[in-house]
């Protein structure tokens, strides 16, 4: 497909940012051609197409609760085309997590997200074991159940909004590289993209493009270290952007093997613990630090899919070569030690699962995570129009970030995305961090 001259506002990336972006300016933006989207290789190519697929509100941070919220909305808004399971989710949790989860249950409750939490060792074993009978995760001291969220089918819910986007008029281009950008003679905006295909002249220009926002980042000269005021007054320097490997993986299961004791189908189901953590191989210890996991029915019918903690890549991060199913280089696949813990933890959690570690297999999940400063999100404007959607790997289930970023775009600030802005670093204004294992809960 040829690339037109010019647009109104040219979209960099076709995964759940741009093309919800696309989607949701199509409705003002009428004329074809007023918004083309390109991507490099196909819709649901890059991170989007692997995101595990969870949709959940619980995060310690307010902000980020009520951006889910809004997210969660959209999901509901059309599950058919999106593909979107509403089965709830499960936060649960030892004790040195339980005041932090309380302060969730609460904030939940108002902002009107529907959620029950269970409190003490012996009421949350009793919870679980009405859910599941083989349940035998020890040490636990609260449950939050969220009875909104769940998880969608990453690709099919991609092609959905490509296709909400093209029956709009938005052009949808693939396989065009983005190599630079154009500028003003007198301004800092930028006035055009270049590609291996041509020139794009556009008034506004959008990027969401998961992993590779770094590379975009130095495309517009920007940065390369943030300047972070601490809660001690003073200024501290960081990089700007840092590489994750998400591990994810498959136990090759039948399709059923998770459904509940009443046959349905479980909520996702997230475990953090402080229990010491043996192997189910060879009993041996694996770790008697904080650890967790999460796990629900794989969206190939593979089995159950899920995964754990994510490590950092290389704090070189110019010499990543950014690639969404993993860098080639075996130091950095999905290794044995995943393996064998993610496998453990389920035998821990649940009985069915002991025995079932040869089962394991690599799923096509995980990849790169581009990290901020402060593991969350930036949504900001830079060079005057040029809008960054940075999601620091929270993206697949911030399906309704497109909404409010095509409202700011047509002018209208959005209280949600305020807090996310890049100028929090130098302000001080971060968002709290948890006692989770993960770096974004």
């Amino acid at each position: 497909m040829s690339i037109p001259s010019k647009a109104k506002v040219v979209i960099i990336g076709g995964g759940i940012h741009g093309l919800s972006t696309a989607w949701k300016l199509s409705e003002t933006y009428k004329n074809p051609g007023d918004i083309v989207v390109l991507e490099k290789k196909d819709t649901a190519a890059g991170a989007s197409g692997i995101a595990c697929g969870v949709v959940r509100n619980n995060y310690f941070q307010p902000a980020m609760r009520e951006l889910m919220a809004h997210s969660v909305e959209v999901w509901e808004s059309d599950p058919k085309a999106f593909k979107y399971n509403a089965v709830g989710y499960l936060q649960i949790s030892p004790e040195v997590m339980h005041a932090d989860v309380a302060t969730i249950y609460e904030q939940q409750k108002a902002i009107g997200y529907e959620s029950e939490f269970i409190e003490g060792e012996k009421d949350c074993m009793k919870y679980m074991k009405g859910m599941f009978d083989d349940w035998q995760a020890q040490g636990i001291t609260s449950v939050l159940h969220e009875k909104k969220g769940g998880y969608a089918f990453n690709k099919d819910s991609i092609k959905a909004l490509e296709n909400k986007s093209t029956s709009n008029g938005v052009q949808v281009i693939k396989g065009v590289t983005v190599n630079g950008f154009k500028r003003g003679s007198n301004s800092k905006a930028v006035t055009g993209v270049e590609t291996d295909k041509g020139v794009i002249d556009c008034e506004q220009v959008v990027i969401g493009a998961g992993p590779w926002a770094r590379d975009f980042w130095n495309m517009l000269e920007l940065p390369k270290t943030a300047n972070i005021k601490g809660k001690d007054g003073k200024m501290h320097t960081t990089d700007m952007w840092t590489y994750w490997m998400l591990q994810e993986g498959v136990i090759g299961v039948e399709p059923d093997f998770l459904k509940m004791n009443n046959g349905e189908q479980p909520p996702v189901i997230h475990v953090d613990s402080t229990a010491p953590l043996y192997s189910d191989k060879t009993k041996k210890l694996i770790t008697d630090k904080i650890w967790g996991i999460y796990y629900k029915p794989d969206i190939e019918g593979l089995g159950v899919q899920g995964g754990t903690s994510p490590y950092i890549v290389d704090k070189h991060f110019d010499q990543v070569n950014v690639d969404p199913y993993g860098i080639e280089s075996p130091e950095y696949q999905t290794t044995e030690a995943f393996n064998e813990m993610w496998c453990s933890a389920l035998a821990h959690c649940q009985k069915r699962f002991e025995g079932k570690s040869h089962l394991y297999r690599k799923g096509p999940s995980g990849g790169l995570g581009c990290m901020t400063p402060d593991s969350f999100p930036i949504f900001d404007r830079f060079l005057e129009n040029v809008y960054l959607i940075a999601d620091a790997n929270h993206g697949y289930k911030m399906i309704g970030v497109g909404e409010l970023v095509a409202k700011e775009i047509l002018g209208q600030e959005s209280e949600l995305l305020k807090p996310f802005r890049f100028n929090r670093y130098e302000k001080g204004e971060l968002h709290p961090t948890s006692n989770s294992p993960f770096p974004w809960s």
